[in-house]
């Protein structure tokens, strides 16, 4: 068996209704939308959510709680202590350093070092978190962890 002799079970693929091919087919005439009204009409779609002018749902329930942007839990770019093998033995590693081969993402507030993994290298590495595993283990190569 090729793949050009491949063809579907017989039966389980079904040819679309032909719309409007005149009144014998059944869906001749208005092809099968009815007399006059909104979804008779060509260009029709309907927005999400909308329940036919009824008051939709989600402005139906009650809005709940507080989201205070400003004090919010800050988002870190976490990058794992395994991401820092690619550096050179001594040398000093922050967030451009890391954008700039690719291992962290835009910056939310700040960098934070987490303990995922080994470090081989002793290096030096500026962030403004580190985890407590992390900062043993950098530590225990060599390294340094300084906070911003």
């Amino acid at each position: 068996m090729n793949l050009h002799e491949l063809s579907p079970a017989p039966g389980s693929r079904l040819s679309g209704w032909r719309i409007g091919r005149g009144i014998g087919s059944g869906n001749g005439k208005t092809s099968g939308r009815g007399h006059k009204g909104q979804k008779s009409r060509s260009g029709y779609s309907r927005k999400r959510g909308f329940e036919g002018g009824q008051m939709p749902l989600h402005r139906r329930l009650p809005k709940r709680g507080f989201n205070n942007a400003r004090f919010a839990k800050p988002d870190w770019t976490t990058v794992n202590l395994s991401d820092f093998d690619s550096f050179d033995k001594g040398s000093t590693v922050g967030l451009k350093e890391l954008q700039a081969k690719g291992l962290a993402g835009k910056a939310g507030r700040g960098l934070k070092v987490l303990g995922n993994g080994t470090i081989e290298n002793a290096l030096t590495i500026v962030a403004d978190c580190f985890s407590e595993s992390a900062r043993l283990k950098i530590e225990q190569a060599g390294g340094k962890a300084e906070v911003n």
